[in-house]
């Protein structure tokens, strides 16, 4: 007898009929985050050539680099009002045109502020698929696989992010740099953002093709709709139940007069407080500072083939994302960032000790000198791992999980928009902050990394193989219990 013949009729497979369409629809949500990672790297190989070409400082090149997060924290706060009022589809198409528009205006940019307004437009686009993503893989994943598929927006993410350093070195490589004309009589450093706009219409396209979220046509009293969409993703066996359940829990929300996000913790419910916290600890670890800077860092350190080494990490980055789909649904999430966090902060740790052994001639050039470059570029590719494999898809898991759906959409636009704030935070503050101590820098990562270890062991429950109305019930005992 084979594996399939042991399976019950109507029951749920990875491969079967029903697995198979959820994943399918939880790919075609992810190239939100394919857009988010594209977006959040594409500058990495420009930046040089952006600050040369119009002259900037520091501080106006690290704001300009990290202006886009501005427009992503808006996008990510009125994406979950959107996206409760219009549905997850027409918030995902809108976010696709906008990035369109910004990838084609930056690389058309005639100007610093030019290029700094079509980033913010950029970063209303990508603030919104940040947010519609996760919920809409949320909401149509069936229990048995949820972690993994909350987890492709995250795949998705770091795949977007080695599109985008391959493309940078690709475009560079070929006109003989980033500042050399290739196409049309433009510098390389344009065409970087213009072929953003490829993502950014299968994205558009793809808004039209997949069905609307169940749990949301629910919501909206459109429940033969929501059965007929389960129906292709929920075995026959556990349809009703299904159905029931999420009706119940969506009435209950309706009635609940805590339902807003408004609540006695400084003004909001605790379960946001949870969903801001783990975002902002998401990015404090610094993890985006290897991914907008590290071109010019391994330049700074010696390392001839610093456009390489970013094209490494980011694949580094994407084989450890596909390791942590694998074991979120076996392992726990509880585990896994635990075990993140941890060697989050003895691989920052390093880096901070390999660059008290830096010097700066008197151009304010860094070297670094062996054995400390190795180690250096040793502990940031294992830092890599660390976040690759555990925060970096698991905070997305948990945000698509904890919050009740009712406000589901909310929640997850104020906890994505605190993840752009965070992110802007550190984007903006590194480059003045590694002129004056790369160890103090490296050495604040790592101490909010510890930090993140102790939040998750004494406030994270384990949710895996729980239905999202079960995650949420625990979160709320969690709090009460705390």
């Amino acid at each position: 007898m084979s594996a399939s013949d042991s399976v019950p009729t109507g029951a749920f497979t990875l491969r079967g009929p029903y697995g198979r369409r959820a994943i399918g629809l939880s790919i075609a949500a992810a190239v939100g985050g394919f857009l988010f990672g594209f977006d959040s790297s594409v500058i990495n190989g420009a930046v040089d050539s952006v600050q040369h070409d119009f002259g900037l400082n520091a501080f106006v090149t690290g704001f300009v680099v990290a202006i886009a997060l501005l427009g992503c924290a808006v996008g990510a706060v009125i994406a979950g009002n959107l996206a409760d009022r219009w549905g997850r589809l027409k918030v995902m198409l809108l976010g696709a045109v906008m990035f369109f528009a910004s990838s084609i205006g930056a690389g058309l940019c005639v100007s610093v502020w030019d290029l700094g307004f079509w980033r913010v437009i950029g970063g209303l686009g990508i603030g919104i698929a940040s947010v519609v993503a996760p919920a809409y893989i949320s909401e149509i994943a069936p229990r048995q696989i949820r972690g993994s598929l909350a987890s492709l927006q995250q795949l998705a993410i770091t795949l977007g992010i080695f599109v985008a350093l391959l493309s940078d070195a690709v475009l560079a490589g070929s006109a003989g740099g980033a500042d050399s004309a290739l196409w049309l009589g433009m510098e390389a450093w344009r065409w970087m953002f213009i072929v953003g706009a490829i993502p950014a219409a299968v994205y558009g396209i793809l808004s039209f093709l997949v069905p609307e979220s169940p749990r949301f046509l629910i919501s909206k009293g459109r429940g033969d709709e929501a059965r007929e969409i389960f129906a292709r993703l929920v075995p026959e066996v556990d349809l009703d139940k299904t159905m029931n359940e999420i009706t119940t829990a969506i009435e209950a929300d309706r009635k609940n007069a805590g339902v807003s996000l408004r609540g006695p913790a400084l003004g909001l419910q605790p379960i946001v407080w949870i969903g801001i916290i783990l975002s902002v600890f998401q990015q404090f670890v610094g993890i985006n500072v290897i991914f907008y800077y590290s071109t010019t860092l391994w330049h700074s350190v010696g390392f001839t083939n610093a456009p390489l080494i970013s094209v490494i990490t980011s694949v580094t980055n994407v084989l450890v994302t596909i390791i942590a789909i694998v074991l979120v649904d076996r392992v726990g999430r509880k585990p896994i960032l635990l075990s993140g966090s941890a060697l989050m902060t003895v691989s920052l740790a390093a880096m901070a000790l390999s660059f008290t052994f830096a010097t700066t001639n008197a151009q304010g050039e860094v070297s670094l000198s062996a054995p400390w470059g190795p180690v250096a570029l040793i502990a940031a590719n294992v830092f890599v791992v660390g976040f690759g494999a555990s925060w970096g898809p698991l905070v997305w898991v948990l945000l698509g999980e904890i919050f009740p759906s009712r406000i589901r959409g909310k929640a997850l636009g104020v906890a994505a928009g605190a993840q752009w704030i965070a992110n802007f935070l550190i984007t903006v503050s590194f480059p003045a902050m590694s002129s004056w101590s790369l160890p103090f820098t490296y050495g604040m990562y790592a101490l909010f990394a510890l930090l993140s270890f102790g939040f998750v062991f004494w406030r994270i429950p384990e949710t895996k193989g729980m239905e999202l109305e079960q995650t949420e019930t625990l979160f709320v005992r969690k709090e009460k219990t705390a």
